[in-house]
């Protein structure tokens, strides 16, 4: 099928600059009034977004939609892999999980996948004036290249041209374009535009000589070098941003435990980037240095995360933490952890039967379900009655006392999360509570902080994605863009 006006951004490597330069094009077009939506045909990442279908997408492509203007749809990433083990992950298609699968069934899966990634990219390409695609990794990945969907294997199905990025800063840049380049065939050779040089650092006229040699050697030209941007702050697709902002010795001092099947990190943001706040993510108690709140955050196998956190150490120091004033707080399977027990009858997340017991700080019992839930919701909090906005994407169902005084009331008075009697642990299943100025301000007040400066964290993210829109569009005119999408 021809796809004329659609463009895909793939990578010689993992974490090149695909994501951020969907991004950037994406809000480029969207400033200049083209109506234009990202896409990925299939993601692999723990970061995930609930879509107002109900569905269930990559966190990258939630944020490109928000650099369109556009909400999230399950669309936009028709195939999200979620790993839970190191050989195994969850297979949502069209925003519903459709079971596990080791990789090489997934493997055997993928050329079945191919036609409803076309048609979800056809419906946006009907829709909007303009699809960006992401690739997923490299398509120089020579044992994947069998029944791709996530590459060149997408872009010849769809019949779209591919531009290639390559991060300088890692070193070996013009190998790396090159290289892969010579990885495909002459078919995807031939729909490649040209290269893209992420990260550049210096004066721009010492890659002459070099870019005038892969021109040679490939006849296509870098199309774009792009700057490396300071403290650029963009949602992550899947690896932690562990860069810190230092907020001073009167700050209020957050620690994120990092356990192996960690998710929705980005619930997070918020806080690393708060001027009152001083966020750490630490492995092992030994890590753990000044700490007013420790947080549990999201999982995706729960209670093998929650045996690595005993075979840590982690529970001791959490009930000193407590002994000593501290404040806890468990989002999602976090959340889970906090109660007196977790099962898993249908096996959901391993053998059927299994069940842990819990940290036994909230009087509540998780069980796993199939079925999961995946809402965006509203509502206030139950203390301070700050409206709230969040979303939901969990596998579980907790019953107890400890529900008796909730968090939050959504709408439709529904009352969602947990405190202890005594208010110094908290729970909940929202995802992106922390985006919610007035709530952040009272979880800041609560963990030890009277005095917080008030944060806007959605205005920052536009900010940010302007700003790199900005960097892109000045070494990438938006007018090249339309041409390569014959707009």
């Amino acid at each position: 099928m021809k796809s004329p006006h659609t463009l895909m951004v793939q990578g010689t490597t993992s974490d090149a600059g695909k994501s951020l330069l969907v991004a950037a094009i994406g809000r480029i077009l969207y400033r200049h009034g083209v109506s234009v939506a990202p896409f990925k045909p299939q993601n692999m990442a723990l970061n995930s977004a609930a879509t107002a279908e109900g569905g269930e997408i990559g966190r990258a492509q939630a944020v490109q939609a928000l650099a369109c203007g556009l909400a999230p749809h399950v669309d936009m990433n028709p195939v999200l892999l979620k790993p839970n083990s190191n050989t195994g992950a969850q297979v949502i298609v069209l925003g519903k999980a459709q079971g596990n699968l080791e990789a090489w069934g997934y493997h055997h899966k993928k050329p079945s996948l191919l036609p409803i990634v076309l048609e979800a990219h056809q419906r946006l390409a009907a829709q909007y004036r303009a699809v960006i695609v992401e690739g997923a990794g490299s398509p120089a990945e020579i044992n994947l290249r069998q029944g791709d969907i996530a590459n060149m294997g997408f872009a010849e199905a769809a019949d779209c041209p591919v531009v290639i990025v390559a991060d300088i800063d890692r070193g070996g840049v013009y190998a790396h374009l090159y290289g892969t380049y010579e990885c495909l065939s002459e078919t995807e050779k031939a729909r490649v535009k040209g290269f893209i040089i992420n990260k550049f650092r210096g004066d721009e006229t010492l890659l002459k000589p070099a870019n005038d040699w892969l021109l040679e050697k490939t006849g296509k030209p870098i199309l774009a070098v792009i700057p490396y941007i300071q403290e650029l702050y963009i949602e992550a697709e899947d690896s932690i941003d562990t860069q810190q902002f230092n907020a001073g010795d009167n700050a209020v001092n957050i620690s994120v435990i990092v356990y192996p099947r960690i998710s929705n990190h980005t619930d997070f943001d918020a806080l690393r980037l708060h001027p009152n706040v001083n966020l750490t993510y630490v492995r092992t108690p030994e890590e753990l240095g000044a700490c007013d709140l420790l947080i549990l955050p999201g999982s995706k196998n729960v209670q093998d995360d929650l045996a690595w956190l005993r075979d840590k150490s982690w529970e001791p120091i959490i009930q000193k933490h407590l002994r000593y004033g501290g404040r806890v707080m468990g989002i999602c399977g976090g959340y889970q952890m906090l109660g007196t027990a977790l099962s898993d009858p249908t096996g959901v997340e391993g053998i059927a039967g299994g069940s842990s017991k819990g940290l036994g700080l909230l009087d509540l019992n998780t069980a796993l379900q199939p079925q999961k839930t995946l809402r965006n919701v509203a509502g206030v909090c139950a203390h301070s009655g700050s409206a709230v906005v969040g979303y939901e994407i969990h596998a579980g169902e907790s019953t107890g006392a400890a529900l008796n005084k909730p968090l939050f009331i959504l709408e439709g008075n529904q009352p969602e999360g947990a405190q202890s009697e005594d208010g110094a642990i908290k729970g909940t299943y929202l995802h992106g509570v922390f985006d919610n100025q007035a709530f952040l301000q009272g979880i800041l007040n609560w963990a030890g902080s009277p005095d917080v400066k008030a944060f806007d964290y959605q205005a920052h993210k536009l900010k940010q994605l302007d700003r790199l829109a900005d960097e892109v569009e000045a070494v990438w005119p938006a007018e090249q863009l339309l041409a390569l999408l014959n707009l």
